[in-house]
């Protein structure tokens, strides 16, 4: 980069920085593939090599997975804020370099729950760190196709890594094939952010500097200089644009969490094997991964309330599908289950981040997301801890019956609480 092009001051929009938001899919792609590349053959390997039995104890990754990476998402939102977006997220991939050797090398499980935990951390630093890098770079006016294409990126990773450690456990054996390749997404993801990423904080700077409040009032009470605590309550329990989020995304990461440790449990009852249980699971996430690509760019159109209230319902009637076809034991069943899933998701996952950016002020944009992904992410322990205790004490399909009632609840809340966020258009 010559110096010339260093100094050119930043512009909104996605064609102005149509390189640097490419580059940043890339990246989060290969931030989805850590997640897939373990997705498939983890509940295997606990059962088949470490010979665990009880469901709470094998979902015990899939918590401190989703309490750790809960928890960075806190930290990557404060610390995008104080001292710059990239310097996090190169941080966060550091701490993925060991993941896929304690895989390899476990000798036990605790060793697969200390990986998860910085699986966590990486997943926490990385992920809100390229979904605050996007808004930063597009400004107000494509958000949700902003978070569709990002969204798009790490979910369809999840559905090719699961696929592909599907595949080459069934071909190799659950050990190390699937896991090399977390190496290889590391090495390539250090190598693509440390050298080749920018800053985009003066992105921020800039439209915080041309800010204008909406014309209805709707946000006069969100100011420039709100406090940690403060941003904190809003996105929890006050705000309800803002709370009714954070709720549908945990509800939302429940699915995904309860879905990671049981779905390959569920079908290898019917004694599928380790391609055909990948497949199945790779549907989920493709089908979220893909859709994504319209609901994301759909919501800057037509508006958010609609359509996570829509895809909240949608997830509900997909588990209930499930839980009515795991009784049969249809490979068809489940798969139409699995597809209907992920377009429920897809309508939910790039309009809830959407509705953060339009609602959070810029210059504690980092922060809510941070606070909004640490709720969503809180998900996936509480996935695995309802999946495991519900499964151990009534079984796996009750697990999924569970799941699809809070998900049916959660679009009822949304439906009453949540107002349209999509700003109204000018001119």
């Amino acid at each position: 980069m010559t110096k010339h092009a260093r100094n050119i001051p930043p512009a909104l929009g996605l064609r102005a920085n149509a390189a640097q938001f490419s580059l940043l899919v890339a990246v989060n792609a290969l931030v989805g593939g850590m997640v897939g590349q373990q997705q498939t053959v983890l509940p295997l390997l606990a059962t088949e090599e470490f010979g665990l039995t009880g469901f709470t104890f094998i979902f015990t990754y899939v918590a401190a997975f989703g309490v750790t990476k809960a928890a960075a998402n806190y930290f990557a939102g404060m610390l995008s804020d104080r001292y710059g977006r990239k310097p996090v997220l190169l941080g966060g991939w550091f701490f993925a370099v060991p993941v896929p050797l304690m895989l390899i090398f476990a000798p036990d499980w605790g060793w697969v729950i200390a990986a998860n935990v910085l699986l966590g951390i990486n997943q926490g630093l990385t992920w809100s760190t390229t979904v605050v890098m996007k808004i930063d770079l597009v400004g107000p006016r494509q958000r949700g196709l902003a978070m569709g294409l990002n969204e798009a990126a790490g979910y369809g990773a999840v559905a090719v890594s699961s696929l592909l450690a599907g595949y080459l456990a069934g071909q190799y054996g659950l050990r190390p094939a699937p896991f090399l390749l977390g190496l290889s997404y590391t090495a390539l993801a250090l190598l693509l952010s440390g050298l080749f990423v920018r800053e985009t904080r003066g992105h921020a700077r800039l439209e915080s500097g041309t800010h204008v409040p909406r014309r209805d009032g709707i946000h006069d009470h969100l100011h420039q200089d709100l406090t940690g605590r403060q941003i904190l309550a809003q996105a929890s329990l006050r705000e309800p644009a803002l709370s009714s989020a954070s709720l549908a995304g945990l509800v939302n990461n429940l699915n995904f969490g309860l879905s990671w440790g049981l779905f390959p449990l569920l079908f290898a009852t019917a004694g599928l094997p380790a391609a055909q249980i990948g497949l199945l699971f790779a549907l989920y996430p493709g089908v979220w991964g893909a859709g994504q690509l319209v609901t994301g760019a759909l919501s800057d159109r037509i508006g958010r309330k609609h359509l996570i209230t829509a895809g909240m319902a949608l997830q509900a009637a997909a588990l209930a599908v499930i839980a009515v076809i795991a009784a049969s034991d249809g490979f068809a069943g489940w798969a139409a289950g699995t597809v209907l899933l992920g377009a429920g998701t897809a309508m939910v996952y790039p309009t809830l981040l959407a509705v953060v950016g339009d609602v959070a002020h810029p210059a504690w944009r980092g922060r809510a997301v941070g606070i909004y992904r640490v709720w969503r992410d809180l998900g996936y322990a509480f996935g695995a801890v309802l999946g495991g205790i519900t499964a151990d004490l009534l079984g796996l399909h009750a697990a999924v019956w569970a799941a699809a009632v809070l998900s049916a609840a959660t679009a009822v809340v949304v439906a009453a609480r949540m107002y349209e966020t999509l700003p109204p258009r000018t001119g």
